[in-house]
């Protein structure tokens, strides 16, 4: 197993390539994984839409939700929040500030591309349809709940979030093995799902996929619009990921183990 400090350096490096990597590939390694991350959400959905109480259905959903990043890190694929931690080879002066916000613009709008394909197809492949609709209304009910979040809950839910998914890249990097990398990622991402924190990827599946349900089986949506999508949702859980994984994880572990 890798030392922290070790890790720190691995990153480093790995960083470094990511920011550099050409324009093409990083679109589409980021469209790869916005469709991971959705068809974890996905899971997830069809995984607790019967369970008895919330509690309950929130634990089934942690233990599949974190199949999307397993998928993500072990495919190689390019996630937005986890590139948050490319803040580290910046403080190091390995890669530019400019090299990272480029980075992160790409893969973002790849990442939202792959979500609103899967919504898309599990919409009119009437997937939602499983248990009598129960799952399109949990669906819409999700984004609902989503799209009326306020600046400060999504904002706050954000950090938290991305808190404990760069811990999950983080802890992957410190296995060689691939059982190693597996257990080390689930256990953070469990515990952002048990929590109900807010991730900005997530929600690029999450969202979309109530507002195409709602209009493809009728079911009433109170307060779901683009608007809340963007403006309400998308905007202070972006911010907040970025700050947990930018600099609660990337600048404090940098400062840590690699400040000379």
């Amino acid at each position: 197993m890798k030392s922290p400090a070790e890790i720190a350096a691995t990153y480093e490096n790995v960083g470094t390539k990511k920011a550099d990597l050409p324009f093409m590939k990083t679109l589409l390694l980021g469209i790869l994984a916005g469709a991971f991350i959705a068809l974890g959400g996905l899971g997830s959905q069809i995984a607790s839409c019967c369970a008895p109480d919330p509690s309950t259905g929130r634990m089934i959903s942690s233990v599949v939700f974190p199949i999307g990043l397993f998928m993500v890190l072990v495919g190689g694929a390019e996630l937005f929040t986890g590139n948050c931690l490319i803040s580290i080879p910046v403080l190091s002066k390995k890669t530019t500030v400019l090299k990272m916000l480029r980075n992160w613009v790409i893969v973002y709008f790849g990442n939202m591309i792959g979500g609103f394909i899967i919504a898309a197809i599990a919409t009119y492949s009437h997937i939602y349809t499983f248990s009598n609709n129960d799952l399109a209304n949990l669906v819409v009910s999700t984004a609902v709940t989503k799209s009326n979040i306020s600046f400060s809950d999504g904002l706050l839910r954000g950090i938290l979030c991305n808190v404990l998914v760069c811990m999950a890249v983080w802890c992957s990097f410190a296995a060689d093995e691939l059982a190693g990398k597996v257990f080390a990622l689930w256990l953070p991402v469990m515990l952002f799902i048990i929590c109900g924190f807010e991730h900005c990827v997530a929600n690029m599946y999450f969202i979309p996929a109530g507002l195409l349900s709602s209009h493809f089986y009728n079911i009433p949506a109170e307060g779901l619009s683009l608007v809340g999508f963007f403006i309400t949702n998308l905007i202070p859980v972006t911010i907040g990921n970025i700050i947990g994984g930018a600099v609660c994880v990337g600048a404090m572990y940098h400062a840590i183990y690699l400040r000379k």
